[in-house]
């Protein structure tokens, strides 16, 4: 069955592909898949069509970026997408027994949802909040430093309707409602946006850093951050003055003025035209006259004939007369068989 998409789908797609320049439209099918998995819950192959017929593509090419990308679901999801960090530190800190408590109280594994069609859950590779651990999401918002407790707790409020607030902002909205922000649309909810707070582990290195007077070199704390106001300048920062080495060498400027990404993508890569002089060791070749062809093809055959016989006593390199024995029965067979059936239809 087809899904038929709203009226203002449909004008949000045409917004969405209209903040892109006329021919680079398909740059507009990430957003364009969150909006349509903001209506279905999920990017069903409807879905999948709409996306190929706004942007006029096929729909093997939305296929295969919609089955990339995690975010979009292919399957029909439930309203609250609960991801549990396993990875290694979380897990070190409790978070598989975190998993494993919501599976066995949900009655579902990964990526699978409730029969009341409200929770899914999954396992989370790394949800990059390793100092807040073990942490788990509700549709990409944070829960930190959860366990298996206060983790049934969060899911049995979900399910009875409840919306609590996560640890670093506003209260908690639906899969879909946020797959309409991610599409590029602001949340008109109230309350919608809110500031979180800095965690403990967080702070632990930033006190640390002014316990020490650490901080990055040329850095000026002082400095002001632009507002984007007329007139409104940076003051300049303070040079840091480089720590003494005990060294009286001379300071020698790099070989050349390349980034040290170039210089270490040429130094693994070195060709011809690429000089390398920051490279010990490192020779650079130098192009000689290109052999002629008929050298070339003495040589090619001088190496061939030099194949052993593999073990079926067969030449191991091509034999271009025996290709084309193979083309010529190949093809006499084919216009045997077409008279054949020519004799057959007229029968």
């Amino acid at each position: 069955m087809t899904t038929v998409f709203t009226d203002e789908t449909r004008t949000r797609a045409r917004e969405i592909i209209s903040r892109y320049p006329a021919d680079r439209s398909r740059s507009a099918l990430l957003p364009l898949l969150h909006l349509v998995q903001a209506e279905e819950g999920y990017v069903s192959p409807a879905g999948v069509a709409f996306c190929a017929e706004v942007l006029g593509l096929n729909k093997a090419q939305v296929g295969a970026v919609a089955s990339f990308y995690t975010m979009y679901k292919r399957r029909p999801t439930g309203d609250w997408l609960v991801s549990v960090c396993t990875n290694t530190m979380c897990n070190v800190l409790g978070g598989q027994e975190v998993y494993d408590t919501l599976a066995e109280h949900l009655g579902v594994g990964h990526d699978e949802t409730t029969a009341d069609g409200k929770v899914t859950l999954e396992h989370a590779e790394c949800l990059a909040a390793c100092d807040y651990g073990p942490v788990l999401t509700v549709n990409y918002d944070f829960f930190d430093g959860v366990d298996p407790q206060t983790a049934v707790g969060l899911v049995d409020e979900l399910r009875a309707g409840g919306r609590p607030t996560s640890s670093r902002g506003a209260r908690l909205c639906t899969l879909k409602e946020m797959a309409v922000q991610l599409a590029g649309f602001a949340d008109e909810r109230e309350g919608a946006v809110a500031d979180g707070v800095p965690g403990e582990p967080s702070l632990r290195g930033l006190r640390l850093a002014q316990q020490h007077g650490i901080s990055a070199p040329g850095f000026d704390p002082s400095t002001p951050i632009r507002s984007g106001k007329a007139g409104d300048k940076p003051a300049p920062a303070t040079p840091a003055k480089a720590a003494p080495t005990g060294s009286t060498a001379p300071d020698v400027p790099a070989p050349d003025r390349k980034s040290p990404q170039v210089r270490a993508a040429e130094t693994r890569q070195p060709d011809a035209r690429t000089a390398v002089p920051d490279a010990p060791g490192t020779k650079v070749p130098v192009d000689g006259a290109p052999p002629a062809p008929r050298d070339a093809q003495a040589a090619e055959a001088a190496g061939a004939a030099a194949n052993r016989p593999s073990g079926d006593a067969k030449p191991a390199g091509d034999d271009a007369q025996a290709q084309e024995r193979n083309l010529r029965e190949a093809e006499s067979t084919n216009r045997g068989e077409g008279s054949a059936n020519d004799k057959g239809a007229q029968k």
